[in-house]
């Protein structure tokens, strides 16, 4: 059987050329950040989030952590953390997983069928039983405020200016023709 850190480098490999974008944070490719985009068929379609992982050194006997950097609105992720609350990372984790199963099924899961029964964030879990079509407009504004692409580097920034559009400026964009250009 392979080393801990062979596997941890294949998995690494492997999920690179799985066309996630990857940015190792040291040398030792236990800590790294993955852009994760919003699934298909939920209200997080279109955004874009930086999650970061960290392997422990028992990778792949230990399962990774997993934390979203740009806030998420969802009942089993920490707001002010970002910690994701998933049972199969935490505690059914087996070695016959790797990195790729955390972003093409483990994630998009989660996001797809929250658990409200067992949250991290109270208030979303919450807001989910009570009124679900108010819970998904929220989702929305969470990612139209915090995961657009161009905020953490997925897409080059057309906007110039650090401040957030207003609602009236969001509606009017759509209308109005762009100026001349600055020499």
């Amino acid at each position: 059987m392979s080393s801990p850190s062979k596997r941890r480098e294949m998995d690494l490999m492997k999920l690179m050329m799985s066309d996630y974008k990857v940015e190792i944070i040291n040398d030792d490719m236990q800590e790294f950040y993955v852009q994760f985009h919003g699934p298909n068929d939920s209200p997080y379609h279109g955004g874009v989030w930086r999650v970061r992982v960290e392997l422990p050194d028992a990778y792949p006997y230990k399962s990774p952590s997993i934390g979203f950097i740009n806030k998420i609105y969802h009942p089993n992720v920490d707001e002010m953390s970002g910690s994701v609350c998933l049972d199969v990372i935490n505690q059914t984790w087996s070695p016959m997983f790797d990195l790729v199963n955390i972003f093409e099924v483990f994630l998009p899961q989660l996001l797809l069928y929250p658990n409200p029964s067992d949250p991290l964030n109270g208030e979303a879990a919450a807001l989910m039983m009570r009124d679900r079509s108010a819970y998904e407009q929220r989702v929305k504004e969470y990612r139209e405020k915090y995961a657009k692409p161009e905020d953490i580097g997925a897409a080059p920034e057309e906007k110039s200016s650090d401040e957030e559009p207003s609602e009236d400026e969001y509606d009017s964009e759509d209308e109005e023709m762009a100026g001349p250009s600055d020499p």
